[in-house]
C-alpha cells in the first residue's frame, strides 16, 4: 500500500465537507483532481469509500472507520511538523551540559538563564564535573558541551579555547587594594590561599614567587576558590583565584548579594587559567547546542573584558 499525503488530507476534507465541490474550494483544487485523488485513494485501499445516493455523495461504513485513522495520521504529522519546526527555529531540544565547579554553580545558570528565557520547550541537565571528568564524558560523547579547563587536544572532542587568567583577591580594606595590578613583590610573605597542589595555577603560582626571589607563604589550601574569599574577606589572607569565579563575586556584590570588602586586581606576571567549550566529535551537535556555544563563548570573553580593562 502506497499511501500519500494528500491523499489522507483530500479524503478528510471530502469527509469535512460532505462533496467533492466543497472540499476543491478549500483546498484551492479542482473538482476532477479531487476525484482523481479519491479514486485513487479507494484503489489503494481496496475499499469503495463514497457512494452516491439521490446526487448525494455518502460516506461507506468503511470511510467513517478510516477517517478516524486518517486523523489520527495527519494530526500527528503536524504535531511532528511543528516539533521540527522548533527545532529549526531553537525553540525545541536538550542541551546535556557538564562543567567545572568554579562555572557550574553560578556563572552558568546565568549564562543558560539568559538563552533559554524564550526558550520554554528545551530541556537542561547540568552536571559539575572536574576537568579530567569532563573531558572523558565529552570524549565518550556523553554530553553535548562541556566547560573545562583548557586541555590537550584530543581526537574525540572539539574545543573552543578562551585565554583567561587568574586574578588576586584582596580584602577591600587591605592597602594593597589601591593598587592596580598585584605581583609577587608586593605579595612577599603575605599568607596566601590556593587551590590544591595538582591545581595548574598553584603550580604557576609558585614559580611566579621563586622567579621574582620573594618568599611564598600559602596559608590555605582550598580544592575551591569560594571558601578562600571568606578568608579574604576576613583579612586574613590574599587568594588567587579563577577569572569566573571573581566576576561572579563582583556582580553580586554590584547587585548587594556578595561580600562588598572584596575587591580584585590583575596578577602579574599572569597565571594562566585557559577555559574551553567542548562537543563531542564523532556525534553531530544540534542547532540549539551550536548556538548555546557561541553564546556561552561570548559571555566567557565579556568577563574578560570586564576583569581586565586594560592590559598592564
Amino acid at each position: 500500500m502506497n499511501l500519500s499525503i494528500r491523499q489522507l488530507a483530500t479524503f478528510r476534507e471530502v469527509m469535512r465537507c460532505g462533496s467533492i465541490s466543497e472540499a476543491a474550494r478549500t483546498l484551492g483544487r479542482t473538482q476532477p483532481a479531487i476525484s482523481s485523488t479519491i479514486s485513487g485513494l479507494e484503489t489503494e485501499l481496496e475499499l469503495k469509500l463514497f457512494v452516491r445516493e439521490q446526487g448525494r455523495l455518502v460516506p461507506t461504513p468503511e470511510a467513517e472507520f478510516f477517517l478516524e485513522e486518517a486523523d489520527a495520521i495527519l494530526k500527528r504529522l503536524e504535531i511532528s511538523k511543528r516539533t521540527l519546526r522548533g527545532l529549526a527555529n531553537r525553540e525545541h531540544g536538550q542541551l546535556r551540559i557538564a562543567g567545572i565547579p568554579e562555572i557550574a554553580d553560578d556563572f552558568l545558570p546565568a549564562v543558560l538563564s539568559s538563552f533559554i528565557k524564550d526558550k520554554a520547550s528545551v530541556k537542561i541537565s547540568l552536571a559539575s564535573r572536574s576537568s579530567s571528568e569532563i573531558e572523558e564524558l565529552i570524549a565518550a560523547q556523553h554530553f553535548d558541551i562541556g566547560i573545562a579547563e583548557t586541555p590537550r587536544s584530543r581526537n574525540s572532542y572539539d574545543q573552543t579555547d578562551f585565554d583567561l587568567e587568574c586574578m588576586c583577591a584582596l580584602s577591600a580594606t587591605d592597602p594593597l587594594a589601591s593598587k592596580e595590578v598585584i605581583t609577587p613583590s608586593d605579595l612577599d610573605g603575605y599568607p596566601l590561599a590556593l587551590l590544591h597542589a595538582e591545581h595548574r595555577s598553584h603550580r604557576q603560582t609558585i614559580a611566579r614567587f621563586r622567579d621574582a626571589g620573594v618568599e611564598f607563604n600559602q596559608r590555605f589550601e582550598i580544592q575551591t576558590a569560594l571558601p578562600g574569599l571568606k578568608f579574604v574577606e576576613a583579612g586574613l589572607c590574599a587568594l588567587i583565584c579563577d577569572m569566573i569565579t571573581a566576576y561572579e563575586t563582583q556582580e553580586k556584590s554590584r547587585l548587594g548579594f556578595g561580600p562588598p570588602m572584596i575587591v580584585f586586581r590583575p596578577f602579574r606576571p599572569r597565571i594562566l587559567n585557559g577555559l574551553s567549550i567542548l562537543t563531542p566529535t564523532h556525534r553531530p551537535i544540534s542547532i540549539v547546542a551550536k548556538d548555546f556555544c557561541a553564546h556561552l563563548g561570548n559571555a566567557i570573553s565579556n568577563v574578560r573584558s570586564a576583569m581586565i580593562k586594560t592590559d598592564p
